[in-house]
């Protein structure tokens, strides 16, 4: 067999890696109208480009976007030969079905290259035996992406490994199985349906996290962010863990659509978004509960360093306002009120939230771009606001 191997520039490796253009080796045999019937099938679509099902909504707003000047790649195949027997021979039937090939030869280079992104399909031949370790390791490696079709190779005569059951039962991803001397019109096929089922879960993902998050600032919705904060304080009240709640409200921001317009507005709440995104963990809990309001959950937060994530929170929101419209300047900041839970100094999730309001309204009744912490209110405007609050 004679392979001829390239270096070229791939975005799948983000690097200069060897990329299969050419591989010559002796005729396999086919079946009677393979040739033609390879010949005459389109290509593959990348799962990204399948057509999405009629009246779907619009990919998010802040989801990055094409760049009009910029040449869509193929989709890239990933094919591991890890046993050394045959399997590159797959590689030109991969460029036919319109993939760019890149091939590892060992797990670890499988791994690293998972590691840098995933690719549309993996075609593996594991190394003898059931390779069952193998693919649990590679097929925990592609979660970390989402999206990628598993197509495994398995002996011709043997009985399906047990590794293939742990598949089924474990992996939440696209994948299919196929013996070694599959016919390349099978091959094909398998691929295609393959695909289309990546496609249809990706989408599905895709329409779970539009149900679930605010379309304006990729946030959480009030409803799911509600049934996280009684998630939080329910797990903290069992294992005393600490946590913090946190009520944002921007100042004014009713004159930003007055002065200006609500596509400047718009575009604010987007940045503000952005910003409270940038400054939490990935542990964090975030929501827009509603027009200028949103809300954030701390779990495993004390008092101080819940204090230091409402400084951060200020100071970056302060930052959505640089620059200006129409001529004019634009200034935002937001007024933020947190209260702390230890796991058994409060009663319920309730009595939390409605701290956190009370708090937010002295920051604004102070003239905000500030935040208050509950426990700094003097008692007797604590205890008549909480009262008012539960009236």
């Amino acid at each position: 067999m004679r392979v001829r191997v390239t270096q070229t520039k791939s975005t799948f490796l983000n690097s200069t890696s060897p990329v299969i253009l050419d591989v010559a080796y002796p005729a396999r045999p086919t079946r009677a109208g393979d040739a033609s019937r390879l010949a005459e099938r389109p290509p593959v679509p990348p799962p990204h480009l399948a057509a999405a099902p009629s009246g779907a909504a619009q990919p998010h707003p802040s989801s990055e976007q094409p760049d009009p000047g910029h040449v869509t790649r193929p989709a890239q195949a990933l094919l591991c030969d890890h046993r050394g027997a045959g399997a590159l021979d797959h590689s030109r039937l991969l460029a036919r079905l319109g993939f760019e090939v890149v091939v590892s030869t060992t797990l670890r280079r499988t791994l690293e290259l998972l590691a840098q992104a995933t690719p549309a399909l993996i075609l593996i031949d594991p190394l003898a035996g059931s390779g069952g370790a193998e693919l649990n390791v590679i097929d925990r490696a592609r979660r970390r992406e989402h999206g990628s079709g598993l197509l495994v190779l398995v002996d011709e005569h043997a009985p399906l490994p047990p590794s293939l059951a742990t598949l089924r039962s474990a992996s939440n991803g696209a994948w299919d199985w196929l013996r070694r001397s599959a016919f390349e019109d099978e091959i094909a096929t398998r691929i295609e349906l393959l695909m289309r089922q990546v496609a249809q879960e990706r989408e599905m993902e895709r329409l779970r996290h539009v149900a679930t998050h605010d379309d304006r600032t990729d946030l959480l919705r009030p409803q799911v962010f509600q049934d996280q904060l009684r998630q939080h304080f329910s797990a903290s009240q069992r294992h005393n863990l600490n946590m913090a709640l946190l009520l944002i409200d921007l100042d004014n921001f009713g004159r930003v659509n007055k002065d200006f317009d609500h596509t400047v507005g718009d575009t604010v709440i987007a940045r503000v978004g952005a910003a409270i995104r940038r400054s939490l963990r990935a542990e964090d809990v975030a929501a827009r509960l509603g027009g200028d309001e949103f809300s954030v959950l701390l779990p495993y937060t004390r008092k101080v360093d819940a204090a230091r994530v409402v400084q951060r929170l200020l100071e970056h929101i302060r930052e959505c306002g640089e620059g200006s419209s129409k001529g004019r300047a634009l200034q935002v900041s937001a007024s933020i009120g947190f209260e702390t839970f230890n796991g058994s100094d409060l009663d319920n999730v309730e009595r939390l939230r409605l701290h956190a309001e009370e708090a937010l309204r002295n920051a604004k009744r102070l003239g905000g771009d500030r935040g208050v912490y509950y426990r700094n209110l003097d008692s007797a405007r604590r205890e008549s606001g909480s009262s008012a609050s539960a009236d």
